[in-house]
C-alpha cells in the first residue's frame, strides 16, 4: 500500500468563505487542492469552500462525498510515480433542491464572500454570437419566480437580493470555467437574467459586484472503474476519486472587493494580463485538444497518449498548431509560445493519464466555436486559408455521421448529437449544409474559399479514410 497524504491542518478549525457550485473533478483537482495547500500552510482557514450544485449529477456527488466526511480523493498520474492526497478543503456540501432554496440562504451569510462556478463551457446560456441568450427556457422559467429559480444564476441574484436587502457587502462571483472572458459571460449571464424583471437590480449588480477574470488548467479525465481501481491500489475506497496530470495553472484578475484568500502563496498568478494567458492556453491547448479529437477518434484510437504516440496525429497537431495556430496568439508576459507547445504536447502525451479521445471530442457544437473557429477567423483575415483547421472541421463532421472509417458505430456525444449527425449526414452530399450552422461557423459558411476546402477536405475523408486525408496533408 502506498502512503496517502491527509490534510496537514486541523479541518475542525475551517469555516466556509467560498460556495462553490458544481463539484465536479475539475474543480476538486484544480481549486479545491490550491486552498489544501494554503491551509497547510496554516494561512486563512476562514476561506474554506461550501459545495452547492442546481443539477441532479450534483446531488449524486453530494452523496457521494458525505460518506467520506466531504474528502476527495486527488491522484496525480506522474509517468515518474502516483502520488495519492485526500483534500479537505470543502467542509460542506448544500442539499440540493429545485428552488435552490439552501444555496440562496448560504450565498446571503455574510461569512461568504466568494461564489465560484464550475459549471461547464455550455452552461451559461450564450447565443451562436457568444453573448447572453435571455430566451433560453431556463432563464425565461427563472424570470418569471426569481424568488425560486432553478438556474445557478438565479441564485445568485436572489442572494445578491437579500444581501443588499440586509446591507451586507455583496460576495465577488468567480467563474473556474474554461471559457474566454470567464468573468464577462458570467457577469453578462447575471445582469442579464436582472434586467428580464428588475432593471435597477441590473444596474446595481453591473455597478456592485466584481466578477474577475480567470484562466484555469489541468487535465482532469472522468471517473470509472479504472480510475477507482486506483484509488483501491492506496487503500482508499472512494466512488468518486479524482485522478489528474502533475501540471496545475491558475491566473486571476485581482477583484475581490470582499477579500480572497493569499493564493498567491500557492502559485496562484494575479496579473492584470488573465486574456492574455486564456487567450494562449485556449488556442493552444484546448484547440488542440480538438485537433487531435477527430481522427484520433475515427482511426478507432481510444487514450490521448495512445493518438500522440501515432505519427500522423503527432504531426497534425504539431503542423496545425505551429502553421495556423502559434501565429495568432499574442505574447505572454515571462511565457515562451513555443515553449508552452512544447509543455502541451508533452502533457496529451503522458501516459499515465488514460485520458480518452471521445472525452475531447465531447459537445463539439460548443467547443468548435469557442477554441476552433476564433484561430480560423485569425487566418482568414490575413489572407490565409487555414488547410488544417478547414480539415479538423471536415473531420468533426465526419465524426458526427455516427461511425468511425472502420464502421464501430460512435455513441451521441453532444447535446445536439441528432441534429449534428442529421446534418452531418447531409453534407455528405452537400458539404456547405455543414458550414450553414451559423451557431457555429457565424458567416463563414457564405465564404466561397472556405467552401472549397471543406468540401474537398469532407469528400476526401469520405472517399479514401481519414489516415490517408492526413497523409496528403503533411506532405502538401
Amino acid at each position: 500500500m502506498t502512503t496517502v497524504a491527509r490534510p496537514a491542518y486541523d479541518r475542525a478549525s475551517l469555516t466556509p468563505g467560498i460556495v462553490h457550485i458544481g463539484v465536479g473533478n475539475f474543480h476538486r483537482a484544480h481549486m479545491a487542492v490550491y486552498l489544501d495547500d494554503l491551509f497547510a500552510l496554516g494561512q486563512d482557514h476562514d476561506w474554506a469552500i461550501l459545495g452547492a450544485g442546481v443539477r441532479q449529477g450534483d446531488a449524486r456527488m453530494r452523496e457521494a462525498l458525505a460518506g467520506q466526511d466531504n474528502l476527495s480523493t486527488v491522484i496525480e498520474l506522474d509517468p515518474a510515480g502516483h502520488r495519492a492526497r485526500q483534500v479537505g478543503a470543502m467542509t460542506g456540501f448544500l442539499p440540493v433542491e429545485p428552488d435552490d432554496a439552501a444555496l440562496i440562504e448560504a450565498m446571503a451569510d455574510p461569512r461568504i464572500r466568494i461564489v465560484s462556478l464550475t459549471v461547464t463551457e455550455g452552461g451559461y446560456y450564450v447565443d451562436s454570437t457568444g453573448q447572453f441568450d435571455p430566451t433560453h427556457p431556463d432563464i425565461v422559467a427563472d424570470a418569471a419566480q426569481p424568488s425560486s429559480p432553478a438556474t445557478a444564476f438565479g441564485a445568485i441574484l436572489a442572494a445578491l437580493v437579500k444581501r443588499r436587502a440586509a446591507g451586507v457587502q455583496p460576495f465577488t462571483v468567480m467563474s473556474c470555467d474554461n471559457l474566454p472572458g470567464n468573468g464577462h459571460v458570467t457577469q453578462n449571464a447575471v445582469v442579464g437574467l436582472a434586467e428580464l424583471y428588475d432593471a435597477s437590480l441590473a444596474a446595481w449588480v453591473k455597478h456592485n459586484v466584481a466578477f474577475p477574470n480567470g484562466m484555469v488548467d489541468r487535465i482532469t479525465p472522468a471517473t470509472g472503474p479504472h480510475e477507482r481501481e486506483l484509488a483501491q491500489g492506496f487503500g482508499l475506497t472512494d466512488p468518486v476519486p479524482v485522478t489528474c496530470e502533475p501540471f496545475r495553472q491558475w491566473v486571476l484578475e485581482d477583484n475581490f472587493p470582499a477579500g480572497r484568500p493569499a493564493l498567491e502563496k500557492v502559485g496562484v498568478t494575479f496579473t492584470p494580463h488573465v486574456h492574455a494567458y486564456e487567450a494562449m492556453k485556449i488556442r493552444i491547448l484546448n484547440g488542440g485538444h480538438a485537433v487531435i479529437a477527430y481522427p484520433s477518434a475515427l482511426m478507432d484510437l481510444i487514450l490521448v497518449h495512445e493518438a500522440m504516440a501515432h505519427p500522423l496525429i503527432a504531426a497534425f497537431l504539431h503542423k496545425v498548431e505551429v502553421e495556423e495556430i502559434l501565429p495568432h496568439v499574442a505574447p505572454v508576459p515571462d511565457t515562451s509560445i513555443p515553449d508552452y507547445l512544447t509543455l502541451i504536447e508533452s502533457r496529451f502525451a503522458n501516459p499515465e493519464i488514460a485520458d480518452t479521445t471521445r472525452r475531447l471530442c465531447l459537445d463539439g457544437s460548443n467547443r468548435q466555436p469557442k477554441f476552433i473557429v476564433p484561430s480560423l477567423r485569425d487566418n482568414l483575415a490575413k489572407g490565409i486559408v487555414p488547410e488544417g483547421l478547414i480539415l479538423l472541421s471536415a473531420l468533426w463532421c465526419r465524426y458526427c455521421a455516427g461511425i468511425t472509417d472502420s464502421g464501430a458505430v460512435i455513441e451521441p456525444n453532444d447535446p445536439s448529437w441528432d441534429a449534428l449527425t442529421t446534418r452531418a449526414k447531409a453534407a455528405k452530399a452537400d458539404p456547405a449544409q455543414w458550414l450553414a450552422m451559423t451557431e457555429v461557423y457565424g458567416d463563414l459558411g457564405s465564404r466561397p474559399e472556405v467552401v472549397a476546402a471543406f468540401t474537398t477536405a469532407l469528400n476526401a475523408i469520405w472517399a479514401e479514410g481519414t489516415e490517408a486525408v492526413l497523409r496528403r496533408y503533411l506532405a502538401s
